[in-house]
């Protein structure tokens, strides 16, 4: 039973990361003197000041005021005076003070309160009752500390909320991880998340799926964090379906528990900030309705760069992972750079995002799509359905960064049919306007020889007009026959970088697309590309320069893989290049014909395809297994 005057904890502040690859300045800066930073505190020399309006310090005021009821938090901290090294007289302790900024990143002071601690006495408690009520549109508030003329070490900052303003009190909480054959990476982010004691007391469940043959299990770190974990770690073994089957499974057992919960999802080969959960579920409990609450996705090899403050998605042109508003951050350092205005998010990727269970009972469990687009469309049918999303800056995993994977694999298969899927469910999908879009797509990996690609691309096309059916197995049947295809095509596979001639020259792209004139370019290279009138070749061409209009230009590259470990050769052959173009003809036609009735029966299907049934069904449970004790 609560008290009148209990408090939730929503926010702690660490002064430096969780392992030493992550900059202290993620969470707390020195702007004078000399401070050494910790984990759990910072200490400061005579006359420094330091403050933690850095991207984990600061409390994002502008969220908590517009998805929530709470009008004021409570912010505390644990300050000790040090000991002056002689015996001259002292000035001033010390000042803690509240600050906070707005949309404009105009700061301004909140509170403040001297320190009065004697020197060498225990900590005393500074604490502070600031109103959320000037943020709507941006700003938050953080802590900023002035040692004076002795020594001040700062600890314990947490910030708390009245326990009465939670929407139904503290909702349950379940992690729900999947993995395939990422047994290192899954363990060590299941071991993240036992390590740390208050994270451990807001996680009920945690739900590790494993489809993969070499076992999560096997792994000494996961076993010691089952020991903490005990009877909270449930470990479940099933086919393999992708990330959509990994992420539904974690939602089909916590749904088919009694009661509310959260259902947090987070990938398998992030590196974890413990308190992202704790902030998270803390959110998630406080907003006025239910919402799916999603964290923001750092670069894990360049920590500090953000990838997008918040996402967004055009199903016109079947794209998604757009910045949701002009002015959002993207592959930006957030040391360097600070997200004042709110941003909105359409959907939020599954690297970490929490949905509550009401909502996944309202609107059903995923597409079985097996790989990409399952998050997108699952945002999207809760956004249609009022549930929406909110993207919390401070709340945060890292996560490979995107830059550094190749576009051409399997996974364009997936996308591009489940996309077109999305689209036909939650869009007008107008099939001409986007066979244009799929015209541009299909050509520009031709003239850029990729006809695997192509290939890739246009399959995807035809597994999309064959309708639902096509999601019967989950996935399995259809990757196997993807990668058979794309097997047959040299170019699809990274060769060692030996196997480039050493005489190749660099060849460096010459100024950008004009946007405007890309069809009509595009064209002009298709021809050039069936005509030979290209430079014969062999040259070397950088990743970050292997555009399609580039590209196009020769008749045999060697484009540097993204992964930066090896080369993949390309050479013009104008025989499957016209076929190619034929096939693409064809199919676009068929698709205009056929994509309208192909867009009803998937609409029509959604429900069947969401369904616990469905989804035991693809797991192997049988009927006397479809709920949870």
């Amino acid at each position: 039973m609560q008290t009148a005057n209990a408090r939730r904890l929503v926010q702690r502040n660490h002064f430096a990361g969780p392992e030493d690859w992550v900059s202290e300045d993620l969470y707390s800066k020195v702007t004078r003197g000399v401070a050494r930073r910790l984990r759990s505190e910072i200490s400061l020399q005579p006359g420094a000041v330091a403050h933690t309006n850095a991207y984990f310090g600061r409390f994002e005021a502008s969220y908590w005021q517009r998805w929530t009821g709470v009008t004021a938090v409570r912010v505390r901290a644990e300050v000790r005076v040090g000991r002056p090294d002689s015996a001259e007289p002292v000035g001033a302790h010390g000042t803690v003070r509240v600050r906070a900024s707005d949309i404009a990143g105009h700061e301004r002071t909140v509170d403040f309160a001297p320190v009065d601690a004697a020197p060498g006495d225990g900590p005393v408690t500074v604490e502070f009752d600031a109103p959320i009520d000037k943020f709507l549109d941006g700003g938050a508030m953080w802590l900023e500390f002035r040692a004076g003329d002795l020594p001040l070490t700062v600890a314990g900052v947490r910030w708390t909320v009245g326990a009465d303003d939670a929407r139904e009190g503290r909702l349950p909480n379940a992690v729900a991880i999947c993995t395939f054959n990422r047994a290192d990476d899954c363990a060590a982010t299941v071991a993240a998340l036992a390590s740390d004691r208050e994270v451990l007391g807001v996680t009920d469940h945690v739900y590790v799926t494993d489809q993969g043959a070499d076992t999560v299990d096997s792994r000494p770190a996961f076993t010691g964090a089952a020991a903490v974990l005990g009877e909270r770690l449930h470990y479940l073994r099933q086919p393999n379906l992708g990330g959509a089957g990994g992420f539904s499974r974690g939602m089909y057992e916590v749904t088919g528990r009694a009661g509310q919960a959260n259902v947090l999802l987070m990938d398998d080969d992030v590196r974890v900030e413990p308190e992202t959960v704790l902030r998270m579920t803390a959110f998630a409990d406080h907003t006025a309705s239910p919402m799916l609450v999603g964290a923001q996705m750092l670069y894990l090899y360049n920590p500090d760069y953000l990838l997008l403050s918040a996402e967004g998605d055009d199903l016109s042109v079947l794209k998604a992972g757009l910045p949701a508003d002009p002015e959002a951050l993207h592959d930006q350092s957030v040391i360097d750079n600070v997200q004042e205005r709110r941003i909105d998010a359409p959907y939020n990727a599954w690297w970490s995002c929490l949905i509550p269970a009401s909502v996944i009972r309202e609107i059903g469990l995923p597409m079985p799509y097996f790989f990409q687009w399952d998050d997108i469309e699952y945002g999207i049918r809760a956004r249609g359905r009022g549930f929406p999303t909110v993207t919390l800056p401070g709340a945060s995993v890292w996560h490979a960064d995107f830059y550094w994977k190749d576009g051409d694999d399997f996974g364009q298969f997936f996308g591009l049919r489940n996309s077109l899927i999305t689209a036909a469910v939650h869009s007008g999908f107008d099939v001409r306007e986007l066979s244009k879009e799929l015209s541009r797509r299909v050509l520009s990996t031709i003239v850029a020889m990729q006809y695997g690609f192509a290939e890739t691309l246009l399959a995807a096309i035809d597994a999309f007009l064959e309708g639902p059916d096509v999601l019967g197995d989950g996935g399995q049947e259809l990757l196997a026959r993807v990668r058979e295809l794309r097997a047959g095509h040299p170019e699809t596979q990274r060769l060692p970088v030996s196997a480039m001639p050493a005489a190749a020259p660099m060849r460096r792209v010459v100024g950008p697309l004009d946007e405007g004139k890309a069809d009509l370019v595009l064209a002009k290279k298709a021809a050039r590309q069936l005509s030979g009138r290209v430079e014969a070749g062999p040259v070397a061409i950088p990743y970050e320069d292997a555009f399609w209009w580039h590209v196009s230009a020769f008749g045999e590259v060697y484009v540097t893989d993204a992964s930066q470990a090896g080369v993949r050769r390309r050479r013009r052959d104008a025989a499957q290049a016209k076929a190619l173009t034929k096939r693409l003809a064809s199919t676009l036609r068929r698709f205009v014909a056929e994509g309208p009735a192909a867009q009803d029966a998937y609409r029509a299907a959604v429900p069947e395809l969401t369904s616990r049934e469905n989804w035991a069904r693809l797991y192997g449970i049988g009927p006397a297994d479809t709920t949870v004790s």
